[in-house]
């Protein structure tokens, strides 16, 4: 009964002790946290553990910019795209210059005179319009040189000088080509120019007095030819079109119908001849199809088809005749 009275008191002792240890543990610690020792400790030891500054941007900022960079991008390469596939590029293109040429005109450059020297064939809107300018140009951006090559470009302009007056004025000089002959080829009727440029196609009534050339390369070797032709106009007056024959000589179909075969080499003789078998013996009146003039000893007549009957039975007339009188 007595250890065991012992035994309970010793237990209750120890644990009075226990607790003063654990309260004087805590009032340290509170102690430290008050006077702010831990705080300094994890602050030193939170500023030791901080990445670079750099590394902190990069993780923050970085995969936002990459992921917006690249959408962006896909964006407008997915436009881009469109675009070129779609054909429009060039709508685009007019329509940022129509914009630019917007700003420029309201800063005072819009066009509000134009002069244009030595136009005869093409209109004053034709000018404009093969030269690209509209009523939305400005004179600022306007490209006095691409002007220049548009224009260049037409056929009936062989020379071209484009000069911005400012603040509006827009100065045109051309040379303009002259119509200088017809010329068929693969059954298409062009005018052509005396150098040979294709000017158009003939639609007009206007160009019907021009001489008419006819065969491949006649477009190219006409002036030459006509030039001798109009040294003999009696036979210039008579001809309808003159044929290059195999790229190398030339022919003449008469209004009448009539086919003169020229040589390939001594054509201005041979012209000559023709204008005085004329002149002489009215060659070009006879019932003739054909002049063959190509060898230079002979000259040779195709009769016409009547011409030929009435010949051979011309002849067979005097053969009876003859023969009556043997």
């Amino acid at each position: 009964m007595d250890g065991a009275g012992r035994s309970r008191r010793s237990r209750r002792s120890s644990e009075p002790k226990t607790d003063l240890k654990a309260a004087a543990i805590g009032a340290v610690v509170l102690l430290r946290e008050y006077f702010g020792f831990d705080r300094k400790r994890v602050k030193a030891s939170r500023h030791r553990e901080q990445p670079n500054r750099a590394i902190l941007w990069l993780e923050r900022y970085s995969p936002r910019r990459a992921v917006l960079t690249l959408t962006v991008t896909t964006l407008l390469g997915s436009a881009v795209l469109g675009v070129i596939k779609g054909g429009h590029v060039e709508a685009v293109l007019a329509q940022l210059a129509d914009g630019r040429n917007a700003l420029a005109n309201s800063a005072g450059f819009r066009i509000t005179s134009v002069a244009i020297n030595g136009r005869k064939q093409l209109s004053q809107d034709e000018v404009l319009g093969i030269g690209g300018v509209n009523g939305r140009s400005s004179l600022l951006f306007l490209d006095a040189s691409a002007v220049r090559d548009h224009l260049k470009a037409n056929p009936w302009i062989s020379e071209a000088t484009v000069l911005k007056l400012y603040p509006g004025q827009l100065q045109i000089d051309l040379v303009e080509r002259s119509a200088f002959a017809l010329w068929q080829q693969d059954g298409k009727l062009s005018v052509i120019a005396d150098d040979g440029a294709v000017l158009e196609p003939y639609v007009s009534r206007r160009f019907l007095a021009l001489p008419l050339v006819v065969g491949r390369g006649a477009e190219t070797h006409a002036r030459d030819f006509l030039a001798l032709l109009a040294r003999y106009p009696q036979v210039r007056a008579a001809t309808k079109a003159a044929i290059f024959v195999g790229e190398r000589r030339w022919n003449l179909r008469l209004k009448d119908g009539l086919d003169i075969r020229l040589p390939e080499n001594d054509v201005g003789n041979a012209l000559a001849a023709l204008s005085k078998l004329d002149k002489d013996d009215r060659l070009f009146s006879r019932d003739i199809v054909a002049v063959d003039m190509r060898l230079p000893d002979r000259l040779t007549v195709q009769l016409s088809e009547d011409a030929a009957k009435a010949r051979e039975e011309l002849f067979k007339d005097k053969k009876k005749k003859k023969a009556g009188d043997a």
